[in-house]
């Protein structure tokens, strides 16, 4: 006799088939979407060191300030990557910083896996951060002095294949956009050691892993999570109950310094 339907039991034996299938696949397809991110991450980053040497090659081998503050002017901010103005409080412009000469820059200072809002108020898009202790000078404009440190010079770099400029990130409060050393680097030796947690990376990407833009232009993803001595309990009693692990690239300064 001639069949015009399934038997309860085919469609039973059928929906387990697709339930089994979709099992194996969604996790498989999670990864995929993971590993994607990592690698448009890791495009970003280039493109950041791309920027940073043409930087460096029309101001005199120099790389970008990582700040400028005007005491007498506090409606602007100037950082690396935007330069903003408030009024009243709130933000009322924000254009690409000295890294970018003024020019458009899209999405790419958003790491596509961090998902926290900018540390920073007025950003549109945040998740990386600049070698602030050995790069990226920081200035500041009092009346008509100009107190600080300039920015390193790229033929100081004695191994640019090991001195990050760029990097993922993060620390327990969001994404703060200044990378620091575990100790007082060159260029923020004023810099409270109290705070340098605050400058530490975020192992956001599958494996607990973290992306770093290189003065040599390449970008890698490293796993190693270091501490420092003074935030060693800090940092290990957040990665102890939290997904996104923080930490340093180097247990001392070598991943950052210029040496």
């Amino acid at each position: 006799m001639k069949r015009d339907a399934f038997t309860l039991i085919e469609l039973l034996v059928v929906i387990s088939i697709i339930s089994l299938l979709m099992g194996i696949l969604l996790p498989a397809l999670g990864n995929v979407r993971r590993q994607g991110r990592a690698i448009v991450c890791l495009s970003n980053l280039r493109q950041m060191t791309i920027a940073a040497n043409i930087y460096i090659s029309e101001n005199n081998g120099c790389y970008p300030l990582a700040f400028f503050m005007d005491f007498l002017d506090t409606s602007h901010t100037y950082e690396w990557d935007y330069f903003k103005t408030f009024e009243n409080g709130r933000i009322k412009e924000c254009k690409p910083g000295f890294l970018w000469y003024g020019k458009n820059i899209s999405g790419i200072h958003q790491c596509p896996s961090y998902k926290g809002t900018a540390n920073s108020p007025g950003d549109p898009y945040t998740g990386y951060n600049y070698n602030a202790s050995y790069i990226g000078g920081s200035k500041v404009k009092i009346g008509n002095d100009i107190i600080g440190s300039d920015s390193a010079k790229a033929i100081n770099v004695r191994k640019p294949s090991s001195c990050a400029v760029f990097g993922d990130g993060q620390f327990e409060s969001g994404a703060n956009k200044f990378m620091r050393s575990p100790q007082a680097g060159k260029l923020d030796e004023n810099f409270p050691d109290a705070y340098r947690y605050a400058g530490t990376q975020g192992y956001r990407h599958e494996g607990n892993a973290t992306n770093v833009a290189y003065a040599d232009g390449s970008a890698r993803t490293v796993r190693k999570i270091c501490t420092s001595e003074l935030h060693k309990k800090r940092i290990e009693d957040h990665n102890k109950i939290n997904d996104v692990k923080l930490g340093f690239l180097s247990p001392d300064n070598s991943a950052y310094d210029l040496k």
